[in-house]
């Protein structure tokens, strides 16, 4: 029990952590946060006078208090879930980041997911089929794969498959005008939008699926308790099923949750690529723009989702595998 409570204490001790590097490290961007804000308040006609105030009440950071005072404002607002104003979209960031975020973690959860299983089982069945032609095709096929970025996939299939052939859009993430009540259409865009950029993030990441899988594979298949399984004549399926693939997957599921959260901030290119309206496209309008607020927000939300996703593998892993003690080695 101990053990759970100190990791959940970690949660919002990490978080406040980020929070503060994010704060200090925007900061030392040329021009500050308020540059940018400042500059198209004065465009618009507001009174010199008037501008910190106004920047105040967008921000919910006071510009020209000590540092230390914006810092305790920031972080307050961020207990509220209150992020202040995006500049260059002019509503709250929350609300931001609310609309972009389902989209980037729909790509991010179905590719990996999607990469995983077919790593899985390719994996599996050069774990079986060592040393055949099969396992040497695939063993240099997945290094190929691991070698080359996915936003270089993305680009031919963008190219190829959308620009020449015209078989998928070539942007956004659902048809103009679209909307959840018009029903099976809507969603038959939404995944035509789709496609592209979630095969563009799933093939690269199968090669190293598949090989991890036949790693643990083979080793597995070398255990004694496998041995004995097959001298008392348990069947090959039931073999494979029960001690290979159970066996060989779990060290791979603490990696599958720090790779969803590693991939959120991943889709940055991706989705910049598609034009796809995720967090990373508006990551990179954002630092085009000089929008400190959604910058912050977008950063914010990325780490978070790595953190929860660390505290989620190292909770449940010890579920999943009885032999692995919780808190005896953990040292502290």
């Amino acid at each position: 029990m101990n053990y759970y409570l100190r990791r959940t204490a970690r949660i919002p001790l990490t978080i406040l952590a980020v929070a503060s590097l994010t704060f200090g490290l925007i900061r030392l961007l040329p021009g500050g946060p308020f540059t940018q804000l400042r500059i198209q308040l004065v465009r618009q006609g507001v009174p010199n006078e008037q501008v910190d105030a106004r920047i105040e009440a967008l921000q919910n950071i006071r510009p020209d208090a000590p540092l230390h005072v914006q810092y305790l404002d920031y972080m307050v607002g961020l207990v509220q879930l209150d992020l202040g104003q995006s500049i260059s979209l002019n509503e709250p960031v929350m609300d931001v980041l609310a609309r972009a975020l389902p989209w980037t973690v729909f790509l991010v959860v179905t590719s990996t997911v999607l990469m995983f299983v077919v790593g899985v089982f390719i994996g599996a069945v050069q774990a079986y089929w060592e040393g055949s032609t099969f396992d040497t095709v695939v063993s240099g096929g997945s290094t190929l794969l691991m070698s080359v970025p996915y936003y270089i996939f993305a680009v031919i299939f963008l190219y190829v498959l959308a620009f020449q052939q015209g078989f998928f859009p070539t942007s956004g993430a659902h048809a103009r005008g679209l909307t959840p009540a018009v029903g099976l259409e809507y969603y038959v865009s939404v995944l035509r939008h789709a496609v592209l950029p979630i095969l563009a993030f799933t093939i690269g990441g199968i090669g190293s699926t598949a090989l991890n899988m036949r790693g643990n594979g083979i080793q597995v298949l070398g255990e004694e308790y496998v041995e004995v399984a097959r001298l008392r004549g348990l069947s090959d399926t039931r073999i494979a099923t029960r001690y290979v693939a159970q066996n060989a997957i779990l060290p791979m599921y603490t990696g599958l949750l720090l790779l969803i959260g590693f991939r959120l901030g991943g889709t940055v290119i991706l989705e910049e690529i598609f034009t796809y309206p995720g967090l990373g496209d508006y990551l990179i309008a954002a630092v085009n723009a000089n929008d400190y607020p959604l910058m912050m927000g977008c950063f914010l939300v990325i780490t978070t989702t790595l953190v929860v996703s660390v505290f989620v593998a190292d909770m449940t892993y010890g579920l999943l595998d009885p032999r692995i003690s919780t808190g005896e080695s953990d040292g502290y």
